[in-house]
């Protein structure tokens, strides 16, 4: 493969902005990214205004969120993997903004309650699985495997940021210019991802003759997974740290106000210097991305996620958790980060949508972790709770990587697919204006 070159340290660290379609699909994602992170907060705050300051109904309005994602995911990678995925984000887009605008309006006239505000919030449920895994999809589509790391390693580092800027920002809005006007300001964004992503050039997935019915392709993308060990390794693997490890931000509550009596504001701190550890992590990798020691460096970040999340736990001082919850969260963004792009580099295009919808569903598995977290936490606390998860996902790292031979041939496996897959788009496989070369 030919190495990319590289102007500066400023050219290496964001080489897949070269791509002028890749400019105005991440200009698209991030403006709807920040416009979703600043709205979950949104919907709680109108949540727990519409009940009476019940807490209780902040649970159920994310969890009518979550449920739709995690059982309508598959077919949104299936319908991903058979038509245009531009034109299947467009088409999600703008029924987000159809959503949204009915939310802004019903709010404007007084005439919104909770019932209806949990049946809209279910509605954006069943819509983020079909946008989702064709926004991961089209990546690859847009930059090609030479750019595929970078990217998406800016990809995440966008979504760590806006997960920090989004509901800062749509708190101090709130205060500011009140709820209609904050609501107002993220449906803008909203029209401005969506007209971003109008300039990015129509993306159809490989080998759309070979398509069965939807359902087949549900099953076929189970098969592909299960039939492939190094994808479904490195998919299990994720659930790791997803899993066992990172459904300890809930318990940072636990930890601002009983452990250390630090208040909300400590839970803000907690929160922010957390955030900002993932968008660091997320820019070393964008930085790195030529970089073939994926083994090493997963290994290496989720060893020592554990390690910092463990001393975490036991921190008796607010100021020294400050530093371990920045680095357990830089380390845990390099591995996800890491896990995502070798998958990618691995699959084939025609299944792609189908393997991303797998992806996050794994996501979507999360809310399950922090049920034992939290049971717990209840009857021993929340130090031994974290202490607990972290030692166990240490351990099985370590088994992950001693018993499966598929991962300790990471490396080799995702060479061998940049070869392969490279020599099929140097072959013309894929229309050169589908996977456009930065000039």
């Amino acid at each position: 493969m030919v190495e990319a070159h590289y102007d500066s340290a400023l050219d290496r660290l964001i080489y897949s902005l070269r791509y002028e379609q890749f400019r105005w699909l991440y200009i698209s994602n991030m403006a709807f990214m920040f416009a979703m992170m600043a709205m979950f907060l949104v919907r709680s705050v109108l949540a727990y205004d519409l009940t009476d300051h019940d807490p209780f109904s902040l649970g159920i309005v994310n969890f009518v969120v979550a449920i739709p994602m995690l059982v309508v995911a598959p077919l949104g990678g299936a319908v991903a993997d058979r038509i245009d995925r531009r034109r299947l984000i467009l088409a999600v887009q703008t029924s987000v903004i159809v959503d949204e605008g009915l939310v802004f309006f019903l709010l404007i006239t007084d005439q919104l309650n909770f019932p209806i505000l949990l049946v809209l919030t279910g509605f954006l449920g069943v819509l983020f699985p079909f946008m989702m895994p064709a926004r991961q999809a089209i990546i690859a589509n847009v930059v090609g495997r030479r750019g595929l790391g970078n990217a998406m390693a800016l990809q995440m580092a966008g979504m760590n940021a806006t997960r920090i800027v989004g509901p800062v920002a749509a708190g101090l809005l709130i205060s500011f210019v009140g709820m209609a006007s904050t609501y107002a300001i993220a449906l803008v964004l909203y029209g401005i991802g969506l007209s971003a992503m109008l300039r990015v050039s129509p993306s159809y997935p490989d080998d759309v003759e070979r398509r069965r019915t939807v359902l087949g392709d549900i099953v076929d993308g189970f098969r592909y997974v299960w039939e492939h060990a190094p994808v479904r390794v490195l998919l299990i693997f994720g659930l790791v740290p997803t899993l066992l490890a990172m459904p300890f931000q809930t318990l940072l509550v636990v930890f601002a106000i009983d452990v250390w009596d630090k208040g909300e504001w400590g839970l803000g701190v907690l929160n922010a210097v957390a955030g900002i550890g993932g968008l660091v992590g997320s820019v070393y990798v964008a930085w790195d991305a030529e970089s073939h020691q994926r083994l090493r460096r997963m290994m290496a970040s989720i060893l020592a996620f554990g390690a910092t999340l463990l001393l975490f736990s036991v921190s008796p001082w607010f100021l020294l958790a400050l530093p371990l919850i920045f680095f357990a969260d830089v380390f845990v963004s390099i591995f996800m980060a890491l896990n995502n792009t070798a998958i990618q580099l691995l699959i084939p295009d025609f299944v792609r949508g189908r393997v991303m919808s797998l992806l996050m569903m794994s996501f979507g598995l999360t809310p399950l972790g922090t049920v034992p977290m939290s049971w717990i936490a209840r009857h021993y606390g929340a130090p031994t709770a974290v202490a607990i998860a972290s030692g166990l996902m240490l351990a099985l790292a370590l088994v992950f990587y001693f018993f499966s031979p598929s991962l300790r041939r990471l490396d080799t496996n995702t060479r061998e697919a940049e070869l392969e897959f490279a020599d099929e788009e140097s072959r013309g496989r894929r229309s050169p204006d589908l996977t456009p070369v930065a000039k």
